[in-house]
């Protein structure tokens, strides 16, 4: 198709003139200033203006608390939890005496019932397991069943467990303090759970069982009396402190200067 008469094509044709913008003389161009009385400030970040939902709030201030005012030794004591190797080991053998959930329970039942419809002999013995509930514990450990009991650090109230340690230790029995109540509840397949015992283990597990009760003993039996006398808590903030080592200061040059 032929190029229209009057109309250059190609390169030869001129460059389009580009429209200078025209200010309005009536609207002044002002520039955003982020000073005080100028324009929004910039974004960042708001976290710590943040509203927390009010059990965060008590968790926070809880803690916080604890580190502020002194601690008695009984309560003390429930920080000091197993290491996490020992803890990982430990764990391990737990899950191997995990207790039967609910549909296990019915399976073995409907087994059981079939073989006594059938006229065959049942094995009853019962399984070994891993014992909840702290009632039930805590009658194990008064008729001096169990070999090891196993306490949450973070029970709520801790007046539940407090008195745990003490009569593990009357009644000669290995125990441990570990982080975590939900920890110990995935293993029984619950929520949580305050304590866990063992009663017995099986004989390919007794060597390895042996050795996580005298480390265990180590760390919680033979100390029991170190962690009696031991006070916790009274841990000031970053302000009190520098104040505090200010102070200390200057009577420390106020001391020089009456002894020179």
């Amino acid at each position: 198709m032929a190029p229209k008469r009057g109309v250059k094509s190609g390169p030869s044709a001129p460059l389009a003139k580009k429209k200078e913008k025209v200010s309005n003389p009536l609207f002044e161009k002002r520039p955003k200033q982020f000073g005080i009385g100028g324009a929004l400030p910039p974004k960042k970040d708001l976290h710590r203006y943040v509203k927390w939902p009010k059990v965060v709030r008590i968790q926070r201030q809880r803690r916080i608390l604890k580190q502020r005012l002194k601690v008695p030794p009984a309560l003390n004591h429930f920080t000091k939890t197993l290491d996490k190797n020992l803890a990982s080991n430990l764990f391990k053998m737990l899950l191997k005496y995990r207790p039967e959930d609910k549909a296990e329970k019915k399976g073995r039942l409907l087994k059981r019932a079939q073989a006594e419809s059938e006229g065959k002999t049942v094995d009853s013995k019962k399984p070994i397991v891993v014992k909840y509930g702290l009632s039930h514990v805590t009658y194990l450990i008064e008729q001096n069943k169990a070999q090891l009991v196993v306490i949450a650090h973070d029970v709520d109230p801790i007046e539940l467990v407090v008195w745990l340690p003490a009569l593990c230790r009357k009644m000669e029995i290995p125990y441990c303090i570990v982080k975590g109540k939900a920890r110990l509840g995935s293993i029984v397949h619950q929520k949580t759970a305050a304590a866990l015992c063992l009663t017995t283990v099986k004989n390919e597990d007794k060597l390895e069982f042996s050795k996580i009760l005298e480390a265990i003993k180590a760390n919680f039996n033979d100390k029991y009396d170190e962690h009696r006398k031991k006070w916790g808590g009274g841990i000031m903030g970053s302000k009190s402190q520098a104040m505090t080592k200010a102070k200390e200061k200057l009577l420390a040059k106020e001391a020089a200067q009456r002894m020179g």
